[in-house]
């Protein structure tokens, strides 16, 4: 049996069903106000909630969900077995990220621009609940696994490090793998190594560096905005 991971909050839920995870239970403490968030920000799953919403009381939503939320809405659902890649847009490699938040929000900014997923290498689970309530459910809109080792990668490397090239001279191609550090220590050494090309963001004089999600979400935007020109 597939091993299930607690979704928390509408949103969570919402992104979950949007994207074809296999939600068996959704649990909400109230249902008129879990349909009043349906209509206002996913009328598209209205009949979804109005058939699976199970209204619960607190006790039972803190038993199934393990906390409670704001909005009163949980879930529980399937995760994939199976991690596999659309090589038609970038894999973000994340190389030993620490920080779990900041893991889940890179794979929700993942999401929002088509990268083909997010892989990490280190011993961060990347279904982590923590990771996976900074994605807001964004975890069932693009493949998400972890890695071996670096060898397990495939294709041309390009690496961030404030030591690269420039990024806007580089046109980044649909199949690249874009590698970047952990928040405290940047890349290791295997991950530099296998690097085809080290780039660095733009950054103005005496900023130290960016956040770990906002460097992503730069190097995924580069890609598809050049990708849109040519």
């Amino acid at each position: 049996m597939a091993e299930r991971v607690v979704l928390e909050g509408f949103h969570a839920v919402k992104h979950a069903v949007r994207f074809g995870a296999a939600v068996d239970r959704v649990v909400v403490l109230d249902r008129a106000k879990a349909l009043g968030l349906t209509r206002s920000h996913a009328p598209d799953l209205v009949g979804v909630f109005e058939d699976r919403a199970d209204v619960v009381d607190a006790a039972e939503f803190l038993r199934v969900i393990g906390r409670s939320h704001p909005t009163g809405v949980g879930g529980l659902a399937a995760r994939p077995d199976v991690v596999t890649t659309d090589r038609s847009a970038p894999l973000v490699l994340l190389d030993n990220p620490r920080n779990l938040g900041n893991f889940g929000a890179v794979i929700r900014v993942a999401a929002g621009l088509g990268a083909g997923g997010v892989v990490s290498l280190g011993d961060v689970d990347p279904w982590h609940p923590n990771v996976l309530r900074g994605s807001a459910g964004l975890h069932f809109a693009l493949p998400v696994g972890r890695l071996d080792g670096v060898g397990d990668v495939e294709g041309t490397v390009i690496a961030f490090d404030a030591d690269g090239h420039d990024l806007r001279d580089v046109r980044i191609p649909d199949d690249a793998v874009l590698a970047f550090g952990s928040e405290r220590h940047g890349l290791s050494d295997d991950v530099r190594e296998r690097a085809d090309l080290v780039v660095s963001l733009p950054m103005r004089p005496k900023v130290s560096s960016y956040n770990l999600t906002t460097s992503v979400a730069m190097g995924l935007y580069h890609w598809e905005l050049f990708r849109r020109a040519s």
